[in-house]
């Protein structure tokens, strides 16, 4: 996906997999998810206009993974930020 600014094509983003055209996947291989990650999962969902998308870590002892909302779209309307 192109990222504008300005009207400027500066750069692109990409996320790992996309299923079915409607959930976004977005791998990591590192030993502790932190907020910056969930925030990176987050803006791909809300930049790519989907209501969900999966953060999966297989970098930990264990498989560690999280489900990601777009509270932007619409399909997710009735979730608050306390969600």
């Amino acid at each position: 996906m192109s990222i504008f600014y300005e009207g400027a094509e500066i750069g692109t983003r990409r996320v790992d997999f996309f299923v079915e055209g409607v959930i976004m996947v977005e791998l990591k291989a590192i030993t502790k998810l932190e907020d910056v990650h969930l925030a990176q999962a987050i803006n791909y969902c809300e930049a790519f206009n989907l209501p969900m998308g999966l953060l999966i870590n297989f970098g930990s002892k264990s498989l560690d993974f999280n489900r990601v909302y777009n509270l932007k779209h619409p399909e997710n309307k009735d979730f608050s930020n306390e969600n």
